[in-house]
């Protein structure tokens, strides 16, 4: 089983797309090689392969690293299943993950985060805990989303050690992920883990 990530940044023409397609590309990076692993298509849209159990961690990572540019947000879908043709450029690849995460994108209105796997009741589970969790995650200023982002992409570091990596104080670093609900986040992570045990 994989995931596949469908996603779009949303205010796109509010800046230059420099401000965050650096940004966005510097995160897929982490998680694979393009174009067989990840694509930006349609000028604002992308495409994530990933292993399942990294797949929301991911997803709040790349929403961190996009919300540092304070005026745009991003849509990302989730969806869980088999890859049965493996083409050279992700975009061309399909399976039941490829289905299940475009079938989510299209789903998500207001919402900005959604998974969708065989698994109806888990469906519905992490949807009402990722809602929650958007409540706080929208809102995430960029100091907020600065912190985050150095604490998922550190996560053997402790908070002193964060503080030093992007030149703050650790009491700053400690109210940024508190405000940000980074716990909480990490906790929807472990319970989404111990759920693919069930598919």
């Amino acid at each position: 089983m994989i995931a596949i990530l469908t996603g779009d940044i949303i205010n796109s023409r509010d800046s230059v797309a420099i401000v965050w397609i650096d940004r966005l590309k510097t995160v897929l990076n982490m998680y694979g090689k393009s174009p067989k692993q990840w694509e930006i298509f349609r000028g604002d849209s992308f495409q994530l392969s990933i292993e399942s159990k990294k797949a929301l961690l991911a997803a709040f990572h790349i929403k961190a690293a996009i919300k540092l540019t304070e005026k745009q947000d991003i849509r990302i879908a989730i969806g869980l299943g088999s890859e049965t043709y493996q083409a050279d450029r992700i975009t061309e690849s399909n399976g039941s993950a490829y289905v299940y995460s475009g079938e989510c994108f299209e789903s998500l209105k207001k919402q900005t985060l959604g998974i969708k796997s065989e698994n109806i009741a888990m469906n519905e589970t992490l949807n009402i805990m990722f809602n929650l969790a958007l409540l706080t995650a929208n809102s995430w200023t960029s100091v907020v989303a600065e912190v985050i982002t150095a604490a998922i992409e550190h996560p053997n570091k402790n908070q002193k050690e964060i503080a030093k990596l992007i030149g703050k104080s650790q009491s700053s670093v400690s109210e940024a992920l508190k405000r940000g609900g980074f716990e909480e986040i990490m906790k929807i992570n472990n319970f989404y883990q111990k759920q693919l045990s069930a598919l």
